[in-house]
């Protein structure tokens, strides 16, 4: 059984059933001991009441819960809003962040689908072909160019496709935005740089900006959230206050040093933001994050103000104006401190939308240095600003490159070099780098889990980092070997929770994961021996 071709009309008709689902029998096969097809679950359908309810006919899941238009009226005004939206992502005064490499990745794409060699998620589907890249950057390319370039012509038409714009249409084009990582390895790979990921990213724009449609994990529960209440998490600066007094306790036990993280420090040289998710989920990662600051001598500080102490900002996958709220209150709070500059923890995104992103919006006294911790780690180690002992690490570590971290950013070297100095069994994953592949949780999607999208997320999305994840310890798989994947990302350790716990990999080959910071403190010789635990995990 194979994949029928889709074409871009086919995604404006009516189907009986999905208009391209995901079948468990074309996944792309993973290494032993998971070629067989009894090692993996079966994919989990959508259940029939979603399928009432809402638009859900792409592809056997269902992430936006839009609802399905209850007479031609509703159908007629879901189009016209669309319409509107799209208007408005192409003129300077609404979308003037990105507009020109959008128009330049509307105007050109030679239709080579190079990019589709270059993406997890098509290849590890089986190469279903509505995941394409280029399929989705298509529809969109197509609109554009018949209603907002307006060519009217049956040439253009001709040259650039004919496209049936209906209800179906649009609600379909919404959830197929929210099938891409915006990992953006397609735009690396484009040998004339159409950049597929932005594209998708602007589609999410246009519903979310103009239209009020977004996955409830990114918005009511995570920007709107974090804006109103301090962070994504729903957590207080007084509960957050109050956790981390609790792990600084915790830390000063484990460790056999005095642990008392500093908070609203005026004049500190490093103001540290963490991403909130990692006080709940992963709380010895801001712990490390602290033993080594204080080992190192360093002067810093967390804020304790709204936004300030989580450096989440979801905007970034899907809304320019939630993002630089966002990004406004972090730079404020760094101001208000006047610390010498920011330093993020391990969160992806968070370097992302700090820095590469940030820079469109926080201008004058807003413009606060802002630092990787990658790179202070690589300080604090390599310059002996505390003594370490690799041999406490002396089991496989590979790592795993978050991708807005090394490919969007280029952050590619210093944790490598950090490795090299303390973990002697460190080996890479095939391909790493600028050219590694995403985690299968990128742009918001390690968060969100309705319906069955969990399920699909754990089988197609991630499937690829499972297939490197295998491959870089082949060989070790046996249960009496501990083996750590190092990721540094808070995203992308929460997708790897879910991989290794959906897979049974703790349990079959014993394979962790978890950040650099721990590494580091596991062999710092001033920390008792044993700081990571392979018996409690």
């Amino acid at each position: 059984m194979s994949y029928r071709r889709i074409k871009v009309e086919d995604l404006s008709k009516a189907v009986n059933g999905d208009v391209s689902p995901v079948r468990k029998e074309e996944l792309k096969p993973l290494p032993p001991p998971y070629d067989r097809p009894e090692a993996t679950p079966e994919l989990a359908g959508l259940d029939e009441g979603a399928r009432e309810r809402y638009a859900a006919d792409l592809d056997g899941t269902c992430v936006l819960n839009i609802p399905k238009p209850k007479d031609e009226a509703e159908e007629r005004a879901l189009v016209e809003r669309f319409l509107s939206g799209l208007e408005k992502l192409f003129t300077k005064e609404n979308n003037w962040t990105f507009l020109q490499p959008l128009l330049l990745s509307m105007e050109h794409c030679a239709g080579c689908h190079t990019c589709s060699e270059s993406c997890h998620i098509y290849e590890m589907s089986g190469r279903n072909p509505i995941y394409r890249p280029a399929y989705r950057s298509e529809v969109l390319r197509r609109l554009y160019k018949r209603y907002v370039r307006k060519g009217g012509s049956l040439l253009s038409d001709f040259r650039s496709g004919r496209i049936r714009l209906n209800w179906r249409l649009v609600a379909r084009l919404a959830e197929l935005s929210y099938r891409c990582n915006l990992c953006r390895r397609c735009a690396q790979t484009c040998p004339i740089g159409v950049d597929n990921g932005l594209i998708a990213h602007e589609i999410r724009k246009l519903f979310s900006q103009e239209m009020g449609i977004a996955p409830k994990e990114l918005h009511e529960l995570g920007s709107v959230q974090q804006l109103r209440v301090g962070s994504s998490t729903g957590m207080s600066a007084l509960v957050v206050k109050d956790n981390i007094e609790f792990i600084d306790e915790e830390m000063s036990d484990l460790t056999g040093l005095p642990v008392e993280t500093p908070w609203d420090k005026a004049g500190a040289d490093i103001l540290l933001i963490h991403n909130a998710g990692e006080i709940l989920a992963w709380p010895e990662n801001p712990g490390a994050f602290a033993v080594i600051f204080e080992a190192a001598g360093l002067s810093w500080t967390l804020s304790s103000d709204i936004a300030a102490y989580d450096s989440i900002n979801y905007g970034l996958f899907y809304d320019d104006v939630q993002f630089a709220r966002t990004a406004i209150h972090h730079a404020s709070a760094a101001k208000k401190l006047g610390v010498k500059k920011i330093v993020l923890g391990e969160c992806g995104h968070a370097h992302k939308a700090l820095t590469v992103i940030a820079d469109r919006v926080l201008t004058g006294d807003l413009a606060i240095p802002r630092e990787s911790a990658l790179t202070t780690l690589e300080d604090i180690v390599l310059n002996g600003k505390i003594r370490v002992d690799p041999s406490r690490n002396d089991f496989p570590v590979t790592l795993h490159d978050p991708c807005n971290i090394v490919r969007n950013m280029g952050i590619v070297m210093p944790q490598r070099r950090v490795l090299e100095k303390i973990a002697p069994r460190f080996r890479e994953m095939t391909p790493h780098g600028v050219d590694n592949y995403c985690c299968g949780g990128g742009s918001g999607f390690a968060i969100m889990s309705g319906h069955n999208f969990a399920d699909w997320r754990n089988q197609v999305s991630g499937r690829k980092k499972l297939e490197q994840i295998l491959l870089a310890f082949a060989g070790e798989l046996d249960p009496e070997t501990p083996k750590y994947v190092c990721a540094p990302c808070s995203n992308c350790k929460g997708q790897l929770r879910d991989l290794i716990a959906y897979h049974g990999l703790w349990e079959k080959h014993r394979i962790l994961y978890g950040g650099l910071v721990e590494l580091i403190v596991n062999c710092m010789t001033d920390v008792k021996p044993g700081f990571i635990d392979w018996e409690f995990h």
